[in-house]
């Protein structure tokens, strides 16, 4: 597979890879590195795809995989901000601190509530979220992208649910009591 054919597959599928790995990890330069490193593995790895979805599913996983060695990274080198080192004495705000992604990715909410929220989710629940109700997976699809079983999928949905649900009553005035 050449530069092309990673170009073109960065044109089709790299909203949803993006989505997903800015959903997962909620740090910018962190998913921009996944995202990297994810179109890196398609490069490299040059496989054949059957279809058009084989190739979103491949590179979702792959996305998924890349997600989970940044977060096997972040455990292993705990960064510090310079302040928390004794090193103040920088210019700027919060010199080498991590940008945090204050916002979900563009186009999984519109609203503001629902965005607050999302955001509050585990990354797991987060996910099935993004996956079921954004890119439009099946469970049984999630729990092949994801490596887990269909059923632990349907429960990180019921609980994002749930947990969506009685985030946005809580914020809600008094107008859902029909």
């Amino acid at each position: 597979m050449g530069s092309e054919e990673v170009e073109a597959a960065m044109g089709r599928w790299g909203d949803a890879v993006w989505r997903l790995c800015l959903a997962r990890l909620r740090h910018r330069l962190d998913a921009e590195d996944a995202f990297q490193e994810t179109f890196l593995a398609l490069l490299r790895a040059a496989p054949t795809f059957e279809s058009n979805e084989h190739e979103k599913a491949w590179l979702l996983r792959c996305a998924c995989n890349c997600t989970n060695d940044v977060f096997r990274s972040r455990k292993r080198h705990r960064a510090l901000s310079l302040d928390d080192a004794g090193m103040s004495g920088a210019t700027g705000t919060a010199a080498g601190a991590v940008e945090v992604a204050s916002e979900i990715p563009p186009g999984m909410a519109a609203d503001a509530e629902l965005a607050s929220a999302l955001r509050r989710l585990t990354d797991s629940q987060r996910v099935a979220v993004h996956l079921y109700y954004y890119e439009g997976y099946s469970v049984e699809e999630i729990a092949r992208i994801t490596a887990q079983k269909g059923s632990t999928v349907r429960s990180h949905l019921h609980r994002a649910r749930k947990a969506l649900k009685k985030e946005l009553e809580a914020s809600a005035p008094c107008e859902m009591t029909r």
